[in-house]
């Protein structure tokens, strides 16, 4: 008989005890080497199968030391989210009153930089070890959903024994994870922790609601550094009688003379004027201004690539490098088109859009939103992939680096095409036989 499937936190009907006492079976199980009397959330048996191969050790996890005050201040004053800070204890201690839990806003480390909550709760965190300054990781912690959330990159609720660590399973957590709206960079995470016998569905919709918020409201001030840097450039670009862009320290436009404005400029890293050529632009000359850069484009054209390496050896931050005559280019990258990259760099044939939508998605037909995204990866690396079917180019040199441990290979991915490329890894890890 199969056996049942644990999808959510806990499942709709399902009373929470009693699955907490499930759960506890499971991991009792798991630890023990038999067969579990159910399987666990695809997201949080990937979870502790990482924690299996980094010898997170169940009964304490792995903490490490907690940040002195003078390093925690230094550590608060540099978070973006710091200038949120007011808006997520309004809307988080609400619920941390009426639910019995605390607050936690950490950075993308998986520090805690700011707790808070009743006196009883606050209790309840120094008992778990989560004081400010601590690390919540999942290497430190074990599956948790701070740590969690984190290393996939999405809302997380874990709950009871779905913690890695023994310690952890009378809590039940929700976190979710805030990005920068420029750049698509974690920041760092917000959620609220309680006694498991509070966990509530509604919970984790709620925390993902505020670090929206948190996001629509950074988006919000860089809206304002746009309109300022417009304010700044107006008159130098009354005056030109050339095609100049003026776009923030990020390459984001604020606006443009004579010509059609990229919606966005990739920059290269450690810009310092000159001159320099950009993808889609050509060779330009490039002029500081504050909190940003005044663009001209000459026109001249580049030579096309010759090598991409696809660098997947920090799950949390994937980026590709695009070399050439004309320099080299780095680009963080989203999920979904390191998923695309990865998945063209297995096959030299090249791939359909209903073969990438079964990797991605399981599903043949999702044509229309593979197209989208093809063509959005498409336009951000110029001359690197092509089209019918969709393929790198030929003769780039394409090298991907690999993370040290297979169970680290993009965690945040539940394409089945990048699962069953994990699963290769992690046989080959083993010596079964070699990934394909």
């Amino acid at each position: 008989m199969a056996q049942p499937y644990l999808d959510t936190a806990v499942p709709a009907g399902v009373e929470p005890g009693e699955h907490a006492r499930l759960l506890h079976r499971v991991h009792e199980a798991v630890l023990s080497g038999r067969r579990p009397p159910a399987r666990l959330r695809p997201v949080i048996a990937d979870s502790w199968e990482r924690m299996r191969r980094r010898r997170v050790d169940p009964e304490r996890g792995n903490p490490s030391a907690v940040l002195r005050h003078e390093e925690l201040q230094r550590h608060r004053s540099a978070s973006p989210l710091a200038e949120l800070l007011p808006m997520l204890r309004e809307a988080l201690m609400a619920v941390a009153d009426d639910a019995s839990h605390f607050m936690v806003v950490a950075d993308e480390e998986s520090r805690v930089l700011w707790r808070d909550g009743p006196v009883r709760m606050r209790r309840l965190a120094d008992g778990m070890g989560a004081v400010e300054g601590s690390q919540w990781s999942e290497e430190a912690a074990g599956t948790n959903a701070l740590g969690t959330a984190l290393a996939v990159d999405r809302p997380m609720q874990v709950y009871s024994a779905e913690h890695y660590v023994r310690g952890l399973h009378q809590v039940t957590c929700a976190c979710a994870p805030v990005h920068d709206p420029r750049s698509g960079r974690v920041l760092g995470a917000v959620g609220v922790s309680g006694p498991a016998r509070t966990v509530h569905p509604a919970t984790l919709a709620l925390v993902s609601a505020v670090a929206r918020h948190g996001e629509s409201q950074l988006r919000g001030r860089h809206h304002a550094h746009l309109e300022r840097l417009r304010a700044v450039a107006a008159p130098m670009l009354a005056g030109m009688q050339e095609n100049a862009v003026v776009t923030d320290t990020d390459g984001w436009t604020a606006t443009a003379a004579r010509m059609d404005p990229p919606r966005r400029v990739l920059l290269p890293r450690g810009l310092e004027g000159g001159a320099a050529w950009l993808p889609g632009l050509g060779e330009c000359g490039i002029e500081p201004l504050p909190g940003g850069w005044l663009i001209r484009p000459g026109g001249g054209e580049a030579a096309p690539p010759t090598e991409v390496v696809l660098d997947l050896s920090d799950g949390a931050a994937p980026q590709v490098t695009v070399g050439g005559l004309s320099g080299r280019w780095t680009h963080r990258l989203t999920l979904r088109h390191t998923e695309l990259l990865v998945l063209l760099s297995r096959s030299a044939e090249g791939c359909s859009a209903a073969r990438l939508a079964a990797d991605l998605f399981g599903d043949s037909e999702r044509l229309v939103t593979v197209r989208a995204e093809m063509s959005r990866l498409r336009r951000h690396l110029g001359g690197v992939v092509e089209s019918r079917p969709y393929r790198f180019n030929e003769g780039l040199r394409i090298s991907v680096r690999m993370p040290e441990c297979a169970a680290d290979l993009l965690p945040a991915s539940t394409a089945p095409g990048i699962r069953r490329l994990r699963a290769a890894a992690e046989r080959a890890a083993a010596g079964d036989r070699p990934p394909r």
